[in-house]
């Protein structure tokens, strides 16, 4: 061989091999980690999962084909957080996508180099999640739930429903930063001539006790905080105030599909779709320390005039037409 054909074959070569290596990686069967905090049940959790099956499918990554997805199922016990989180980790999966606070708590105790995506997680730096949001760190990143000034709209818009409120209690879960970020953040905006009192979220028959206590008092309402308890039991959550007869405003969709009188809150779907894209781009060679946290842009506001008449409670034409969504 002449020289001259060497070396162009060895240029060619060259040139090709970061395409073939770019081949293999995607052609190498990908292992992508799932930890849910609802229970495998649950029709809010498998919509959701749902979303991020089909975003990642039409992104070229079908479960079975070109990627191994192991899904887990936590639903609100700790217990099952941490035993599926080193059950994940120990098969070595190129990244997790983790729903909820608990699951990437879970999920960095046992690892801090699998690369994490997660959902749900109302505020990822308070709890040490990630450094900030435009710069996340090392190896995790992803949607964060709300930001904490929500909470002066979910007082405003409970005082414009029931303007006789004089008392309000706060459902709050004491046991991760969130739950007393959101308090803490209520009762900067309350304004003085309001009463505000805290309500753990631990269990039901705690919180129905607590609700029951509260309600003994006069023109009092609710406003129920993000927690994982509320999110494996909207039911419970949401028709609990009207048993008792109180007026209350909720942070997600599904508690006034359950029952809720009102709620304010981003789609607690939309981020699972959004997460896919995330995982996609991890995938593809990117690094969860370039990816920025992202916070929702849109809030929705769903009135139940169904739950309104069984309040005695008319709600003010002036909030129905700001509404997004009314259940009638």
């Amino acid at each position: 061989m002449r020289r001259r054909d060497f070396i162009k074959g060895i240029a060619g070569t060259a040139t090709a091999w970061p395409l073939v290596v770019r081949a293999q990686q995607r052609e190498r069967m990908r292992r992508i980690g799932v930890l849910m905090n609802y229970a495998s049940d649950d029709p809010e959790g498998q919509a959701r999962l749902g979303l991020f099956f089909q975003k990642l499918q039409t992104l070229g990554w079908a479960d079975g084909r070109t990627a191994r997805i192991d899904v887990r199922w936590a639903a609100d016990d700790p217990a099952l957080f941490r035993q599926y989180a080193s059950e994940l980790v120990a098969v070595e999966p190129d990244v997790i996508l983790a729903s909820s606070s608990f699951s990437v708590a879970a999920l960095q105790h046992v690892s801090r180099s699998v690369p994490i995506v997660f959902t749900g997680v109302a505020d990822p730096v308070g709890a040490g999640f990630v450094e900030s949001l435009g710069r996340p760190g090392e190896s995790t990143t992803g949607f964060a739930l709300f930001e904490y000034s929500i909470a002066a709209k979910w007082l405003e818009l409970l005082k414009e429903v029931a303007p006789d409120i004089v008392r309000v209690g706060v459902l709050r879960d004491p046991t991760v930063a969130a739950g007393i970020g959101q308090f803490a953040a209520i009762q900067a905006v309350g304004p003085r001539a309001i009463d505000l009192s805290v309500m753990d979220i631990r269990d039901a028959g705690a919180i129905e006790r607590a609700v029951a206590a509260f309600a003994r008092g006069s023109n009092g309402g609710l406003v129920v905080t993000a927690s994982l308890f509320g999110a494996n039991h909207p039911s419970f959550i949401a028709t609990l105030p009207t048993r008792f007869k109180l007026p209350a405003i909720f942070p997600f969709r599904y508690y006034t599909g359950a029952g809720g009188l009102l709620s304010y809150g981003p789609d607690g779907a939309s981020p699972f779709d959004l997460a896919a894209n995330y995982v996609n781009r991890i995938l593809n060679g990117e690094k969860p320390a370039d990816l920025p946290v992202q916070v929702p842009s849109k809030y929705e506001l769903v009135i139940n005039l169904k739950t309104a008449k069984a309040l005695g409670i008319s709600v003010p034409p002036s909030l129905l037409a700001r509404a997004d969504e009314v259940i009638e």
